[in-house]
């Protein structure tokens, strides 16, 4: 099987999917065009954390270039 290569695009989708599946167990972030599916209760205090672990993704990766 051929691998893809990865792209700084690719990278960035698969780390806020990463987030999003630790932080508020979401499966998948693709629409799915149903209600239950594709809105979720999530707390305050997760949105926090994923927020921060976003910014300081960004900041390791601003620092590497």
């Amino acid at each position: 099987m051929a691998k893809r290569k990865s792209t700084p695009e690719a990278a960035r989708e698969a780390l806020i999917l990463d987030i999003a599946q630790r932080r508020f167990f979401i499966e998948t972030l693709e629409t799915r065009n149903r209600d239950r599916l594709d809105f979720h209760d999530v707390a305050v205090w997760a949105i926090r954390d994923a927020l921060e672990e976003a910014f300081e993704a960004g900041r390791r990766a601003a620092t590497q270039s």
